[in-house]
């Protein structure tokens, strides 16, 4: 089994990773280890005509060297640059031959080499174009009021250096200042700092609003965010506001109104670091947003279909929300560190959910949770690298190893700890841990080296943890072992799964279904009771999944969890009155946790309606989507 790299302790740092020796991400073409980003001024005007954002960047960089560097390389990827200057100055510039799937490297050339610790400024002016992986524009006609168009970005992985120039890496932290402007509203990942209106025919900005933005705490580049269109706000809380379109903002507000402000006294209670953002915001984004949601500081974009109606899906935001800690305050220092990011906030938002709800409700979310792990672990293979808690992605595309593993195995890791440890001496590492890596970067290791440290004098934890199996925990592909859960709010969704499996196999036909099955029953109970039957759903008839969508309301419901579910019972048993709903949701929403693993089913049930579905809605799907739903359709060579 391959052996872990010696622990090391992160020395804590005024500044953050400015110890860098050597850089532990392999998904960046940049030198970091020599130069660090300090500051970025972005200022672009957003241009929906030709669907670009055009202006440029200015990066403030301390050098982390004795002058022996003269080249800061930074990554790019499909960006026209016009210029680069240095302190205002021109200077040596060159864009290298593209190496996928990471960019072409940017390279400065200074004159002479920066003393340690001393600053430069590089001032670049450029444009996107239309092969940008991170912005997706949408024509009035994708919008839901038809009026205006919209735009808005996801830099998550490393789509940020198709934006603009930058050291694209997590291990890289960057205070912002944002000036943008746009003939709509703009927001942006800080917080707003004013507008004001140009005269009236000033060159082609008449009509244009600058909107500024300032991002004091240090952010890693995936965490740049910009949107704009048909944009209105109302408030959901004392220091949250839900922006969305016009026409679905009552509906948002309903959704949301109080609900932000228990999950935050909650992650307070577990976490004790004070929240470091100010505001808490959400932005309900058009319905093809790809993700559920996505933890912009200060504006936590999320998918339409968390607006159920029920306030069923809002623990979508729990998460986003605990991101604020685990991920933009405490950050993964590469993508092959993952786990760090989702997997604590994964535990976060359950602890959330056992303190606002019950902890049988933090229980019932791992069950669901579980059932997610398998399915991603079953996608891959179970000995696959991308099953293990630590992958390695040298040369490769982080896209490509997300699923919902480094959420729950990730979540699996902490959540054993709880156990070997013990809640309550575990909830004393929580806060140590999240004040020692604030406003930093870190990996597994350090991780590890830091739960160690704490415990150290602790002799009974000192011992577990040194007994601990920590290449088992980081390296193994496939599961981990399975707890034993709290199954209070699943024993009803198992018992009622059994008499459909009894009567479909013919055992006991007595039983009739009907609607008071359910009655009292909260959504996810609907999720678990169908994803129970998806291990039998091949052995059901069409005339079965009528049954079941018509009896329990399944056919109809707007809770996209629970209808997700139905269809993919549906698909599976080929029972064909699904297979056109499920195009027409796949028309509805680009959300990758839904849109994926649907395009498969309706693959192998319909390969024609499959591909006439996606050919049909493509300029409607996010770039990183489509992508990821053209290598599941067609594969590699055909895509």
């Amino acid at each position: 089994m391959h052996k872990a790299p010696a622990a090391k302790v992160t020395v804590p740092m005024t500044e953050p990773n400015v110890t860098i020796k050597t850089p532990r991400d392999p998904n960046t073409l940049s030198n970091y280890h020599n130069f660090l980003t300090k500051h970025t001024v972005a200022e672009f005007d957003i241009d929906f005509e030709k669907k670009v954002l055009k202006g440029g960047v200015e990066l403030t960089f301390e050098s982390l060297t004795d002058g022996e560097t003269k080249d800061i390389i930074l990554d790019t990827s499909f960006l026209d640059i016009k210029d680069v200057k240095l302190n205002d100055k021109e200077v040596k510039w060159h864009v290298g031959e593209r190496i996928e799937p990471y960019g072409a490297p940017l390279t400065v050339t200074l004159d002479k080499g920066i003393e340690k610790g001393q600053s430069i400024k590089i001032a670049v002016k450029l444009s996107t174009t239309d092969k940008c992986t991170a912005l997706q524009w949408m024509t009035p006609a994708q919008t839901s009021n038809k009026k205006h168009p919209y735009m808005f970005s996801q830099c998550q992985a490393i789509h940020a250096r198709s934006v603009f120039p930058c050291q694209d890496t997590p291990d890289v932290k960057s205070t912002f200042e944002f000036k943008l402007r746009s003939p709509l509203p703009v927001l942006a990942s800080g917080l707003p700092t004013g507008s004001h209106q140009y005269e009236t025919g000033a060159d082609d900005k008449t009509g244009t609003l600058l909107y500024t933005f300032e991002q004091k705490v240090p952010i890693p580049s995936y965490l740049f965010a910009v949107a704009s269109g048909d944009i209105a706000s109302a408030s959901i809380g004392p220091r949250s506001l839900v922006n969305t379109g016009p026409e679905e903002l009552l509906d948002c507000q309903r959704e949301l109104e109080g609900e932000l402000e228990p999950f935050m006294k909650a992650i307070h209670s577990i976490v004790k670091v004070p929240y470091q953002w100010t505001q808490y915001n959400c932005l309900i984004l058009p319905p093809s947003f790809p993700y559920g949601g996505m933890e912009n500081p200060v504006w936590t974009y999320a998918t339409p279909s968390i607006i159920s109606g029920d306030k069923q899906n809002v623990d979508v935001i729990a998460h986003e929300l605990s991101h604020s800690w685990s991920g933009n305050l405490v950050s993964a220092g590469s993508w092959e560190h993952f786990w760090l990011n989702e997997g604590w906030t994964t535990y976060l938002e359950r602890r959330i959910a056992g303190y606002v709800h019950g902890e049988e409700h933090r229980h019932f979310s791992a069950i669901i949770g579980w059932k997610a792990l398998e399915d991603s672990i079953k996608n891959y293979g179970e000995d696959h690298e991308y099953t293990k808690l630590i992958v390695d992605l040298k040369g490769k595309d982080p896209d490509d190893a997300f699923s919902s593993i480094p959420y729950e195995k990730g979540f699996h890791a902490l959540y054993a700890f709880e156990l070997l440890l013990g809640k309550e001496k575990w909830d004393t590492f929580i806060p140590h841990y999240f004040d020692t890596f604030k406003f930093k970067s870190l990996d597994s290791y350090d991780f590890k080296a830091c739960l160690l440290d704490f415990f150290s004098k602790d002799a009974e934890a000192a011992k577990k943890l040194d007994e601990f199996d920590w290449d088992k925990l980081f390296y193994t592909p496939g599961f981990p072992t399975k707890p034993k859960f709290d199954d209070t709010l699943v024993k009803t969704c198992y018992a009622l799964a059994s008499k459909w499996e009894a009567r479909i196999n013919k055992k006991d036909t007595s039983f009739t279904p009907q609607l008071s099955d359910i009655d009292g029953w909260v959504a996810n109970q609907s999720v678990v009771f169908l994803e129970r039957l998806q291990a039998i759903s091949e052995s059901f008839t069409p005339e079965d999944v009528h049954l079941l969508g018509e009896t329990y309301d399944y056919t109809t419901t707007k809770n996209i969890e629970v209808l997700s579910r139905f269809l993919t019972v549906g698909l599976r048993a080929k029972a064909e009155e699904t297979y056109q709903p499920t195009a027409e949701l796949l028309g509805k929403i680009g959300r990758m946790k839904f849109v994926r693993p649907l395009f498969r089913l309706l693959e192998k049930a319909n390969r024609d309606l499959a591909v006439r579905t996606f050919e049909k809605h493509r300029d409607f799907y996010h770039p990183i989507c489509r992508q990821m739903v053209e290598k599941d359709l067609f594969g590699e060579e055909e895509k």
